[in-house]
C-alpha cells in the first residue's frame, strides 16, 4: 500500500490511533492539539482529520466530532508509522523464566507457549503445533501392556512424543518387541512420519514375498503405530481476556467469535496462511479472510528447528491492539521456542 501523506498528517494519524488503542473512543481535535507539538489551529487539525478520512484512514462514527481509525488506517500505521523496539532484557527474562519453572516437552510445551503469549499480551495466545506427518522420527519403541495390547511410543528429533495403543494378533513378549523396535529404527530413523508410512507400505509389499514372519510382524506393528496420527493441533489460551474489550460487548458477536476459536479446521486454515518463513506477519480485520474475525487482528510468526519451519504461534486481539508491544512479543517468543526445540 503506497500512500504519500505529509508529516503533519502522519502525526495526527499516529495520535488518533494510539489514543484509540488506549481508550477505544473516538478522538477529537482537542485531544490531538494537546498531544501534538504541531502549533496549528484547531481548524487546521480538523481539516487534516477530514483529509485523512477522505483517504480512507479514518471514519466518523455516529454523531461524534471525533474520528476512529479504519482498517486501512491501521494498516498504514503498522507498515509506515509504528516504531517497534525489541523487548527489554527484563521482559525477555520474564518470558524465558516461565519456561524454566519446570521442564516442559511435547504438547505441554506448545500449550504453555500459548499461555505465555496470552499472559504477556493480555489478548489470546495461539500456537499451531507441528504437523506430525512432517516431523522427523528419532526412534520408535514398543512396550507390552498386556496380552494382545502394545503401546507404541514415537519420538521425533524435536522431542515431540506421540503414544498410540495398538491391538495385536500375537502375544509378543517384551524381548521380541524390543527386537522389532530395533529393526524398525535401523531404517526408519531420520525419515519424516509421512516418509515412514510410505516406506512401511513399500516394505510390506516386499515382505509378502519373504518367509521371515518376524520381518512381517515388524512392518505390521509399524504400520499400525504410524496410522491415524493427528496432523496438528491448535492451542488457544486467554479467551476471557477479550471479554472486557468494548468491541466484543455484543453477545451475538462474541458467541460467533468463540465458536470460531473452537473450530479447529477454521483456525488451521487461518494459520496456514502464515506458514511461510517471513518473520512476524500481521493480518488486520478482514485481511484474515475469516468473517467472524473481522473485528480482530492476528500477529504471528513461524517457529522451527534446524532451519525447518514446524508451526505458527501468535496473538489474536482487537483491531486496536497494542501492536508496538505485541509484534516484538510474538517475534521473541517464536525465537525462544525455536531455541528450546533445538536444544531438546
Amino acid at each position: 500500500m503506497d500512500f504519500s501523506i505529509s508529516g503533519r498528517m502522519r502525526r495526527v494519524l499516529e495520535i488518533i490511533i494510539e489514543d484509540y488503542i488506549l481508550h477505544a473512543e473516538p478522538v477529537g481535535s482537542r485531544t490531538i492539539s494537546k498531544k501534538s507539538s504541531l502549533n496549528v489551529s484547531p481548524a487546521t487539525i480538523r481539516n487534516i482529520m477530514s483529509d485523512l478520512e477522505d483517504l480512507g484512514f479514518l471514519s466518523h462514527p455516529y454523531t461524534s466530532a471525533g474520528r476512529i481509525p479504519t482498517e486501512r488506517g491501521l494498516r498504514f500505521y503498522v507498515d509506515s508509522i509504528i516504531d517497534v523496539h525489541e523487548l527489554s532484557d527484563q521482559e525477555q527474562h520474564e518470558i524465558r523464566s516461565k519456561y524454566l519453572v519446570h521442564p516442559i516437552e511435547g504438547p505441554d510445551l506448545f500449550r504453555e507457549t500459548s499461555r505465555i503469549l496470552s499472559l504477556s499480551s493480555h489478548y489470546l495466545g495461539i500456537v499451531w503445533t507441528p504437523r506430525m506427518s512432517s516431523v522427523v522420527l528419532q526412534h520408535i519403541e514398543f512396550v507390552r501392556l498386556r496380552k494382545h495390547l502394545v503401546l507404541a511410543i514415537l519420538v521425533s528429533k524435536t522431542g515431540l512424543v506421540h503414544n498410540r495403543i495398538i491391538e495385536v494378533e500375537e502375544d509378543f513378549p517384551q524381548s521380541e518387541l524390543d527386537h522389532l523396535s530395533d529393526y524398525l529404527n535401523s531404517f526408519l530413523t531420520g525419515l519424516t512420519l509421512y516418509q515412514v508410512r510410505e516406506k512401511l507400505v513399500e516394505q510390506m509389499r516386499v515382505a509378502k514375498n519373504d518367509y521371515d514372519s518376524l520381518l512381517e510382524q515388524a512392518f505390521k506393528l509399524g504400520e499400525q503405530a504410524f496410522s491415524y496420527i493427528d496432523d496438528a493441533d491448535v492451542f488457544i489460551e486467554g479467551r476471557t481476556n477479550i471479554l472486557n474489550e468494548p468491541e466484543f460487548g455484543n453477545v451475538s458477536r462474541m458467541t460467533d467469535l468463540f465458536r470460531t476459536f473452537e473450530e479447529k479446521a477454521t483456525m488451521v486454515k487461518l494459520l496456514d496462511k502464515f506458514m511461510a518463513p517471513k518473520g512476524v506477519q500481521i493480518a488486520i480485520g478482514s485481511e484474515s479472510q475469516v468473517q467472524e474475525m473481522e473485528t480482530c487482528s492476528v500477529v504471528t510468526s513461524t517457529y522451527g528447528c534446524s532451519g525447518e519451519v514446524l508451526g505458527v504461534l501468535g496473538v489474536i486481539g482487537p483491531r486496536r491492539m497494542n501492536y508496538s508491544k505485541v509484534i516484538p512479543l510474538v517475534g521473541y517468543t517464536a525465537k525462544l521456542l525455536t531455541e528450546i526445540l533445538e536444544t531438546q
